[in-house]
């Protein structure tokens, strides 16, 4: 079963509820296999959060960590690119 959902579920988006009330997307994995009986995914895009303005809105950014998706080589084959900005380069903070 577990087999089937890996291989039919390419990306897991995760909202959550800020301390300010709204929702935002704070993480986008991609399922990249099987290790064992284990569903394996990779986190590609995060929200980092920086801070809360002077009207307690939660302020931040979301941008790519530092591996590029799995499935950018196969949306090249489909004519498309994803720009560079999206392809990596910030590190993951732990």
């Amino acid at each position: 079963m577990r087999q089937q959902i890996a291989s039919a579920v390419d990306l897991v988006i995760q909202v959550a509820r800020l301390t300010d009330g709204t929702r935002r997307i704070v993480s986008i994995s991609e399922i990249t296999g099987m290790e064992g009986e284990t569903i394996a995914m990779q986190e590609i895009f995060q929200f980092e959060r920086t801070g809360v303005d002077g009207a307690g809105k939660v302020i931040g950014r979301f941008g790519p960590l530092e591996s590029a998706p799995g499935f950018a080589e196969r949306l090249k084959q489909y004519g498309m690119q994803l720009p560079s900005v999206l392809l990596g380069g910030r590190t993951k903070r732990c």
